[in-house]
């Protein structure tokens, strides 16, 4: 399979830190909506502070097809996916290989974009068909010993309440699904500053932002 260039990767210095965090980036803006540019430099900056390697998809520039839904990665080829000749096995080979996966979307109708509802839907490979009871509620068993962090910035189109709210609640269910060990939302206005950005970005994301700089356990 084709290798894919990611939009920007930051090498630390291995004297500075043992081992590196590694975060994974996916950008869901989709055709032509460039709203998410000034979040996504934002973001970046405060992986650099935190000393992240950073690998990051622009899911729009990548060839990536839908889910069939066969459950073929759970019964017949356990954890792989069995559509091969796009991005799908190497994405969801990253997110299990991060200290923190950050998912940057337009906010629709209250969930990702359509460019992350693909990617997560491919990843189902990385848990279970089977299943366990988490705080008296039901979830699929884990494959790997070890998840990524997960951080999610939700951009609006307009201020709303609801969708807001669903948008929270939809990353603290995938969290749980995926048993990641802190989790971050952060839900931006439309149009909002840079050093607003900045200044939101950094209040909202600070428990995954310091889990990947090492400040917590």
């Amino acid at each position: 399979m084709e290798a894919y260039a990611p939009v920007q990767h930051v090498t630390v210095d291995p004297q500075s830190l043992h081992p590196a965090k590694r975060t994974l980036v996916l950008n869901g803006a989709l055709a032509d909506d460039e709203s998410l540019a000034p979040v996504e430099e934002e973001l970046f900056a405060l992986l650099r502070d935190a000393r992240t390697e950073i690998r990051g998809y622009s899911m729009r520039e990548i060839p990536l097809a839908h889910c069939q839904g066969c459950f073929e990665c759970w019964t017949t080829t356990p954890g792989l996916c069995k559509t091969d000749g796009d991005a799908g096995r190497e994405i969801a080979a990253a997110i299990v290989k991060s200290d923190l996966m950050a998912i940057l979307t337009p906010i629709t109708f209250g969930g990702y974009s359509s460019e992350i509802k693909k990617a997560m839907d491919r990843v189902i490979c990385l848990v279970l068909p089977f299943f366990r009871r988490v705080d008296g509620e039901v979830h699929h068993s884990r494959r790997y010993p070890k998840y990524p962090s997960l951080a999610a910035i939700g951009v609006l189109s307009a201020p709303d309440e609801e969708e807001e709210r669903i948008f929270r609640t939809l990353v603290e269910r995938n969290a749980r699904n995926l048993d990641c060990p802190v989790t971050a939302v952060c839900v931006l206005p439309p149009g909002a500053p840079p050093e607003a950005l900045r200044e939101r970005l950094a209040a909202d994301l600070e428990p995954v932002l310091a889990h990947v700089a090492g400040r917590v356990s």
